[in-house]
């Protein structure tokens, strides 16, 4: 498993997106008023805040910033916030799940299908995506926080928490565990003392499609225009990343 994974393709669309810093932040500041909304501000007894707070340290966000948002959210203000998740097809039937979270459902629903149908896609019903994409436990680590450990020793001692798979990039890894393992691995990695620098569940295409450069970069204005709204948090597609589509893209 070290080394490869058939999901890698996803990890150059999101690392592109995670490079906008101010919206990185803000799709944080959002989990983290939700989760001390729903669950209240204490870290301790609340797992997905916990979890936010997590993500925010990852992100290097300042501590003040964290602690308003709790403030925010333990206090009602997230009341109005909601998640709305979104499936549909790019172009040459490229499967597109979006997910977000908004203040103004209408404003939302009205600018994502406006994306679809600017840029050659089609708005479908909620779970007509489900057969290919699976919902996965992510989890994101410094490999300085495995130093004096092989790969290989590493990723055997992380079946025991549901290791289904990890990749290996320059200064991170990367590990996947299925749905029902999250919680799990999570625990797991916290009793070796590894530090997390993300942590979350993420829809994987079953397989992926690959396109000729020129039908790729459309389907990808696609993606990067609706990663472009404020109300969105992930996109998730099933485009293969070829070297030819990656080169192209490293020359834009």
């Amino acid at each position: 498993m070290a080394g490869h994974s058939k999901w890698a393709n996803i990890k150059h669309r999101k690392a592109a997106q995670d490079k906008k810093r101010g919206k990185l932040f803000t799709r944080i500041i959002k989990d983290i008023t939700m989760a001390a909304r729903d669950g209240g501000g204490d870290a301790e007894t609340n797992p997905k805040l916990r979890l936010a707070i997590q993500n925010a340290k990852g992100a290097n966000m300042p501590k003040d910033t964290v602690e308003r948002a709790i403030k925010k959210g333990a206090g009602g203000d997230g009341a109005n916030l909601s998640e709305l998740t979104f499936e549909g097809y790019a172009s040459n039937g490229i499967a597109i799940f979006v997910e977000t979270t908004t203040d103004n459902n209408n404003r939302t629903v009205a600018n994502v299908r406006s994306v679809f149908s600017k840029y050659g896609g089609n708005l479908g019903t909620n779970g007509s995506l489900s057969f290919i994409f699976e919902q996965k436990g992510v989890f994101t680590i410094n490999k300085l926080s495995i130093e004096g450990k092989e790969i290989e020793e590493f990723e055997m001692e992380l079946i025991d928490g549901g290791l289904e798979n990890l990749e290996v990039l320059d200064d991170e890894i990367i590990l996947y565990t299925s749905f029902d393992d999250f919680g799990n691995m999570q625990s797991f990695l916290e009793s070796l003392n590894i530090e997390i620098t993300n942590t979350e569940i993420q829809r994987i295409p079953n397989s992926n499609t690959a396109l000729n450069v020129e039908d790729s970069l459309k389907v990808l204005r696609l993606i990067d225009k609706m990663e472009d709204d404020d109300d969105v948090n992930s996109v998730y597609h099933n485009l293969e990343m070829t070297e030819k589509l990656i080169e192209a893209l490293n020359q834009e």
